[in-house]
């Protein structure tokens, strides 16, 4: 695979240096999560969920310090997400801003991708298969846990990489 230059994303930044600060702005919004998460009546239940699901555990056997580790782990794959569609979309959606050093449209609809696919893809594949007492009795207040954690994400991303990008001298 050729990587793409600059001038093809349609920005004055690398394919691969976007990707960097995509997985960097994945992890810092994913540490961000945190705080809200821990704030919620229901806790971690949501990250505990996905990790039972990943590490094929019960809900009960699963411990908080994996439960981060996977949690951020999942916030750079997903920030990498997020830059493969930038540079993707930047192939094929004309640059508004060029000053800002990727394409702006590209990011608006990478970022909205992304959240989409975060709160989806738990709310509809994650927790299901959990099963049990957790789904059956609090399957909406855990899915509005993770619609609010998937918001944090992409709010972070959303205002993250513009200034991480213009942090990076050129």
């Amino acid at each position: 695979m050729v990587p793409l230059t600059a001038a093809q994303t349609g920005a004055s930044m690398s394919a691969p240096l976007l990707v960097a600060v995509g997985a960097v702005t994945g992890l810092v919004a994913a540490l961000l999560m945190d705080w809200p998460m821990s704030r919620q009546p229901d806790g971690f239940v949501p990250a505990y969920i996905a990790t039972a699901i990943v590490t094929r555990q019960s809900v009960d056997s699963v411990r908080l310090p994996e439960t981060l580790v996977l949690h951020h782990l999942a916030g750079v794959l997903t920030g990498l997400i997020y830059a493969l569609l930038v540079v993707s979309a930047g192939a094929v959606v004309p640059t508004v801003v060029p000053a800002v050093g990727f394409n702006l449209l590209a990011h608006l609809f990478a970022v909205l991708v992304v959240v989409g696919f975060i709160y989806t893809f738990f709310a509809h594949f994650v927790l299901p298969r959990a099963g049990g007492q957790t789904y059956e009795e609090q399957a909406t207040a855990v899915r509005g846990q993770w619609l609010r954690s998937a918001l944090v994400f992409g709010a972070t991303i959303l205002v993250g990489v513009p200034l991480l990008v213009g942090a990076i001298p050129r």
